[in-house]
């Protein structure tokens, strides 16, 4: 019994020690240095990056940010510092001096990759990593982005006037998908996570640090939408999930990774289709099914 205590006393005493590392992060230094407000989920701090500077068609369909230009960084506290894990929306020609000056600011890349296929301009996807102060890894960030990619860091113009409804029957996506999903940008997003979160340096790999399953529907009018995204899954369900897709004339893509250090190993699996909503949304989530997702 004393040792039971003196366990949970030890415990508690870990869990205060990081409260207050990372309550010693002041977070509005790191919003300073980015030029952005972080959405926060738990400890996580989250900052959107959306190339809404580009104009990307693919199949007829002009590429709403939200769907698939959304690049982000988001920031978890650990050990008195920060663990980074971000993706980074690029041009070809911006991937060579991006990744230089992030490298030169000793900040990690993990991944460079496309998502979608036949999209013109082409974009492709740099996932970096570090770990360290995170309003000098804000800043070099800002710097990398600022000096080689036309990434905008200006607020978006505000209006008075509420977003419009999406154009879609969201209410029986959401029965299909066995979910609730948002609105954000003219997208209707879900984020769905994995039943058993992966860990990276031994933090867990939240949905706010690209844990999840993302799935996005883009209106394309007449009761269709484009979809993309990325589905995260183990090796052993790779094929599994690929065969469903498949089978529910989802294009799969890219099949990659995302991370370098995770534990179990996992994959991110991209596809793309455009195709009556509800009929997408239950061969989406007929291929989940065959992976181990948390179910809602």
């Amino acid at each position: 019994m004393k040792q039971s205590l003196t366990l949970l006393a030890l415990g508690a005493a870990l869990l205060l020690s990081q409260a207050a590392r990372a309550d010693a992060i002041d977070w509005k230094k790191v919003d300073a240095a980015l030029g952005k407000t972080a959405t926060v989920s738990g400890d996580v701090h989250r900052y959107g990056l959306p190339r809404s500077d580009l104009h990307v068609t693919l199949d007829g369909v002009t590429i709403k940010p939200a769907l698939a230009l959304g690049g982000w960084i988001a920031f978890a506290p650990m050990q008195g510092q920060a663990m980074l894990m971000g993706d980074l929306v690029l041009l070809d020609t911006e991937i060579t001096p991006v990744m230089t000056k992030l490298l030169d600011s000793g900040l990690d890349v993990s991944a460079i990759h496309n998502h979608i296929l036949r999209a013109f301009p082409a974009t492709f996807y740099m996932h970096v990593a570090g770990h360290g102060d995170p309003e000098k890894i804000a800043t070099a960030i800002r710097a990398a982005l600022s000096s080689a990619s036309k990434t905008p860091f200006e607020p978006p113009a505000t209006t008075a006037t509420a977003a419009p409804a999406i154009d879609l029957d969201t209410a029986g996506i959401d029965a299909a998908m066995g979910a609730k999903g948002t609105v954000n940008g003219g997208v209707y997003q879900y984020g769905i996570p994995r039943r058993d979160p992966a860990k990276e340096s031994g933090m867990q790999v939240t949905a706010a640090l690209g844990g999840a399953n993302a799935i996005n529907f883009q209106p394309t009018g007449g009761g269709k939408a484009a979809i993309t995204g990325d589905f995260l899954v183990t090796g052993d369900e790779v094929n599994p999930l690929i065969r469903a897709l498949r089978a529910g004339d989802i294009e799969v893509t890219a099949i990659h990774s995302h991370m370098l250090a995770e534990e179990p190993r996992m994959f991110f699996v991209h596809f793309w289709a455009n195709d009556d909503a509800l009929k997408l949304a239950r061969n989406v989530r007929t291929a989940l099914d065959k992976t181990d997702v948390a179910h809602h």
